[in-house]
């Protein structure tokens, strides 16, 4: 008699899913979901409460701390949302585990390559430098 037909329908399921951590990375796409939610309001009203669009009011905004710290952890959430989403779609399409490996690198270095130079240019807004 096999394991899998003396097994109880429980004992059948156990160890399979999400390996331990499945419950974790659900949480964390919710937890960035809600706040990029909070994050895009706060953008938006922050827009619109400025006289003017204008660069050299965004640079004088941006430039203190009310800001560019928020704008900081939009990027850093927005960049991390986006990357959990994507690891999401190549595991669930991506049936090879090598590419899907090489996938979850690229995407990886994408999401790092690109807040590094969001955050960088932001910096470079705050400080005074741009």
């Amino acid at each position: 008699m096999s394991i899998e037909t003396s097994a109880t329908p429980l004992g059948k399921v156990r160890g399979l899913g999400s390996a331990g951590h499945g419950g974790g990375h659900w949480l964390e796409e919710r937890f960035t979901s809600v706040a990029l939610v909070l994050l895009s309001l706060w953008l938006i009203f922050s827009l619109m409460l400025l006289p003017d669009l204008a660069q050299r009011t965004l640079a004088e905004w941006l430039s203190g701390p009310a800001g560019a710290v928020p704008m900081a952890l939009f990027v850093i959430t927005a960049f991390k949302h986006g990357l959990d989403g994507m690891k999401v779609v190549v595991d669930d399409y991506v049936h090879t585990e090598g590419n899907r490996l090489g996938l979850h690198y690229f995407f990886s270095m994408v999401a790092i390559a690109g807040a590094a130079l969001s955050l960088f240019a932001l910096a470079k807004i705050a400080f005074g430098t741009a």
